[in-house]
């Protein structure tokens, strides 16, 4: 039954490759996807699959409107998936080659310059207890590149205020050792020391770094409201993100000459064509830059 190799595959991924839920679960919903609709042309058993099937399966999801990027998605799933069974000697075509990847653009992520940066990470009022907080967090992330969820989970005990690096669990449960400036040391060490004690409530004790005001975990949500806030109080008027401050930290780095091994690395990227987005960010950014300083940079004609 192919619902038996689809448990069989999700138990691989799960145990053998150590996936993030957010990527088990989405895989699973895909291939749910997948398997109920060849069942409703009678397919049950893996030999009875044809190259057929696959192609109006993707057409079913153009047909219903699905975006370039859901299918892209579900072409990604069913490539592993197909390519586990043959892994496995379950079967002996490849039906992962009948894929087509639509093409899919890529939309640049918003980027703050140096001095929206600059403006961001002064706003925290850093003389009260969620001020202190607040600086370290957007030091911290600006210092290191880390994603949002990767901030919240860490503990105090991951930064290594000696060596100045922090240890950082990412996507798929890999540990990475990412550098941290002495500067983000310097506010993390403050607000471990003076405020962090102060927002640990009764005996609500955990582990976790950067907490919320009741002395619990701060949540995404909670942080997205954060540095909204201060973005409105820096006067930045770009579409701004929880994710915002890393893609400023890369394309930072990439605009200083830093090498796109060694960003792909601290950003914890397991595939360096994720990370090239940043250099064309970089390059856009250049371009304008010379377009709105060099004197001859654009016809005449064009400035009327």
């Amino acid at each position: 039954m192919i619902d038996h190799l689809v448990d069989n595959f999700i138990n691989y991924i799960t145990v053998e490759k150590g996936l993030a839920n957010n990527t088990i679960e989405s895989y699973s919903r895909d291939l749910k996807q997948f398997t109920d609709f060849i069942s409703g042309f009678g397919i049950l058993e893996i030999a009875q699959l044809t190259k057929q099937n696959i192609l109006e399966f993707m057409n079913h999801l153009k047909q219903h409107g699905k975006r370039p990027t859901t299918i892209s998605r579900n072409i990604t799933t069913l490539r592993n998936f197909f390519r586990f069974l043959v892994r496995e000697k379950v079967i002996e075509i490849d039906f992962s080659k009948y894929f087509e990847i639509p093409h899919i653009y890529k939309k640049l992520p918003e980027v703050l310059s140096i001095t929206e940066i600059n403006n961001l990470l002064d706003s925290p009022d850093h003389s009260t207890n969620l001020g202190l907080r607040d600086k370290a967090m957007f030091e911290l992330l600006y210092a290191s590149g880390l994603r949002v969820s990767e901030l919240l989970s860490i503990e105090s005990a991951d930064l290594n205020f000696e060596m100045g690096y922090i240890r950082v669990l990412g996507k798929g449960s890999k540990e990475r050792i990412v550098p941290v400036g002495s500067i983000a040391l310097e506010w993390c060490r403050k607000y471990i020391n003076e405020s962090r004690p102060k927002l640990i409530i009764g005996s609500s004790h955990t582990s976790l770094m950067f907490l919320n005001r009741d002395g619990h975990a701060l949540s995404r949500q909670g942080f997205w409201k954060i540095i909204k806030h201060y973005a409105k109080k820096a006067g930045i008027l770009k579409k701004i993100s929880p994710h915002v401050i890393r893609h400023s930290f890369a394309t930072h780095l990439l605009e200083n000459d830093a090498d796109l091994r060694a960003v792909q690395e601290m950003l914890g990227h397991s595939d360096i064509s994720t990370t090239q987005i940043y250099t064309h960010v970089s390059n856009k950014m250049l371009r304008d830059v010379y377009k709105r300083t060099h004197p001859r940079s654009e016809l005449e004609d064009d400035k009327k």
